[in-house]
């Protein structure tokens, strides 16, 4: 009997297990098949974790130069635990002031039970990239209703690709994209997230674009899509930044829908883990995907994308 109930309990602590490895791929868009740019955060009222991500064309076979990746709105998905997706809705974006108007890459912060999104945002939709972008703050209750609050006054009208993050004195840092001056990263301050003042140039030894930041295992780390794997730099102080040698999902996976480099990420951290959310693209059409991050000995980062990624988010503190 006693050799029974060690079974069963070995038994259910392996399903848990299971039943918390990721899919693969995380999670693809049902409408345009071109989910890309993920962010994550917890919907305190779902009482979910979701995903707004950009969703670009793939599927539409008539689409001139890169107008597929234009026209589209932010697409929002869910889970309960990170390790298993479904499609929910598009985002209510009250800023559309043009026609054929196009949203990208949103970047999410919760504050006093508001959120706040940072948006590029593109006045149309366009064959080439030689047009307009800007960075628009958005607030919401419930993280799918947006209200407007402002187009940010940065370095020029050509940036994209925001990303916020919490400093140690309570104030808040951008890190963000700025196409003209050789597709580098800037960033900008606030200490409320309604007034931005650009400090200029964060990190520029290779050219790329969404970068990401948080802390983590006792220091600060930026990631930024360098087309060829993922850039990771470390800081003590969030100002001077040294990359390590190895980018991350450079190689393409082995897994499903796996098969090319990692693009434009975004990480979440739980109980001390931190997963890394990338998306793939291949012919166009893209996937989410997600690993989990190991720190090294050599206070590097590294992962294994191959390698089945055991995730169980959990509601935040």
């Amino acid at each position: 009997m006693i050799a029974l109930v060690l079974n069963l309990a070995a038994i259910k602590h392996t399903f848990a297990q299971s039943n918390h490895i990721a899919d693969k791929p995380l999670f693809h868009d049902p409408v345009y098949d071109g989910a890309a740019d993920p962010a994550i955060i917890w919907n305190k009222k779902a009482k979910k974790w979701w995903m707004l991500y950009t969703n670009r064309r793939a599927t539409d076979e008539n689409a001139k130069g890169v107008t597929w990746v234009h026209g589209t709105r932010i697409g929002i998905a869910e889970s309960a635990d990170g390790a298993h997706w479904k499609y929910v809705d598009t985002a209510n974006i009250n800023y559309r002031p043009d026609s054929g108007f196009t949203h990208w890459a949103p970047a999410l912060i919760e504050n006093k039970g508001l959120y706040h999104m940072y948006l590029t945002y593109v006045p149309g939709t366009f064959t080439d990239w030689n047009h307009p972008r800007v960075i628009v703050h958005l607030t919401s209750k419930d993280l799918r209703n947006w209200k407007y609050e402002a187009v940010l006054k940065l370095v020029n009208e050509k940036v994209i690709d925001p990303y916020v993050v919490k400093l140690p004195d309570g104030t808040w840092r951008m890190f963000y994209n700025n196409e003209k001056a050789g597709k580098s990263i800037y960033y900008a301050d606030s200490k409320d997230l309604y007034n931005w003042t650009d400090k200029g140039q964060a990190v520029h030894d290779m050219a790329g674009e969404g970068p990401i930041a948080f802390s983590w295992k006792g220091h600060n780390w930026l990631i930024v899509d360098n087309w060829k794997g993922l850039g990771v730099y470390s800081s003590d102080d969030w100002l001077n930044w040294k990359r390590q040698e190895a980018r991350l999902v450079e190689k393409p996976g082995t897994g499903k829908e796996d098969n090319a480099k990692g693009d434009h990420a975004d990480v979440v951290i739980s109980n001390d883990r931190a997963y890394l959310f990338y998306f793939v693209e291949v012919r166009k059409r893209s996937w989410i995907q997600v690993t989990e991050l190991k720190y090294n000995a050599d206070g590097t980062l590294s992962c294994d994308r191959d390698a089945p990624t055991e995730i169980n988010l959990t509601q935040p503190k």
